[in-house]
């Protein structure tokens, strides 16, 4: 792989490994042990910044791609960049809309009991994380 497309994609991957382990891991949690943060207003909260989070996740998706296409990566590079891209598409398209269903029926007052779709989405986010850090360790030394 060429030195500026891996450099590039190398810059990418760790700023998105850090925003995902800031907020997925850091922030999310903490926002619920707030002092007069609700159910429902913690749910506000994350519904907008996990959209904000996802949305940025895209678009730096999107710039590893490219970098990764356009540099003439490896096989390895190349599949550690398809698995945090599938990773990220799996939260997108099957569980986040699943999530927002439910913080829909939970804002308009409906009492439901904890959310087991959230450890999927946690479980994918772990594993995201591990492909991230693989990535980004193969990118700074191809």
């Amino acid at each position: 792989m060429n030195a500026t497309s891996a450099a590039v994609a190398s810059a990418v991957t760790f700023v998105w490994l850090g925003m995902v382990l800031a907020i997925s891991f850091l922030e999310a949690p903490l926002k619920f042990r707030a002092p007069g943060v609700t159910i429902p207003v913690g749910l506000g909260i994350g519904r907008l910044v996990f959209r904000a989070l996802n949305a940025v996740e895209a678009a730096l998706a999107v710039l590893v791609i490219a970098a990764a296409a356009l540099g003439g990566a490896t096989a390895g590079i190349a599949w550690l960049t398809a698995a945090v891209a599938a990773l990220l598409l799996a939260q997108l398209a099957v569980v986040r809309p699943r999530l927002n269903r439910r913080s829909d029926r939970v804002l308009a007052g409906e009492e439901l009991p904890r959310s087991r779709g959230h450890f999927w989405y946690v479980g994918l986010e772990i594993l995201k994380v591990v492909a991230l850090l693989a990535l980004g360790a193969g990118l700074l030394t191809a």
